[in-house]
């Protein structure tokens, strides 16, 4: 299987690209360091990606910037980091990538816990997760060829402990746990499901 990971330079990428490489064809994907270059929010550089990659069996999404940071910090622009990184980054990687995604082929999106489980500091990171699951249930019923959607939404990772302190009294999810919830997506029959790793 082909899969394509776009931000594969990042902890859960990394990780993920380890898992899969066993047995499947990977094409790693991010602003730099990876086979391409691809920045999610310009839809020039999306689709540049996809040229370059051709035909693929499995895209995996472990991208999307947000803002970080406190209530009294959080204006239009901060906010619009969200909306066009992990929102419309990820929207954008399966309007364009079902046009060049092989029948049957799958695309697993990452949230996360914040669009049901708030945290102070992370409305930004709250509203996108939510966008997205709802985008994927969406997308679910009209996309054609037999391709599957799916997002994985885990909590905090052990890997990124420098983020526990922002979710008191959450357990990490495991790096197993996460990558058992991407494998769930890529090569199970669900489509439209928002998968909790945890």
């Amino acid at each position: 299987m082909k899969i394509v990971i776009v931000g594969a330079s990042g902890t859960m990428g990394k990780y993920l690209t380890s898992a899969f490489e066993k047995g499947n064809e990977i094409v790693t994907a991010a602003r730099k360091g990876c086979d391409v270059r691809v920045d999610i929010t310009s839809t020039a550089s999306i689709e540049n990606m996809y040229r370059q990659v051709g035909s693929f069996d499995a895209l995996i999404s472990t991208a999307g910037p947000t803002f970080v940071g406190a209530w009294n910090k959080l204006t239009d622009k901060e906010f619009r980091q969200g909306v066009e990184g992990k929102m419309m980054g990820q929207i954008n990687l399966v309007l364009i990538g079902q046009n060049y995604i092989n029948t049957k082929g799958s695309f697993t999106l990452i949230t996360g816990a914040l669009s049901h489980d708030p945290q102070r500091n992370f409305a930004n990171a709250s509203a996108a997760n939510g966008a997205v699951e709802g985008f994927v249930r969406a997308a679910a019923i009209e996309l054609q060829n037999g391709i599957r959607i799916n997002a994985v939404s885990p909590t905090v990772i052990e890997d990124s402990p420098r983020y526990f302190p922002f979710f008191p009294g959450d357990m990490p999810v495991t790096m197993q746990q996460l990558e058992f919830g991407f494998r769930k997506s890529v090569f199970g029959a669900n489509t439209g499901q928002v998968i909790k790793p945890y």
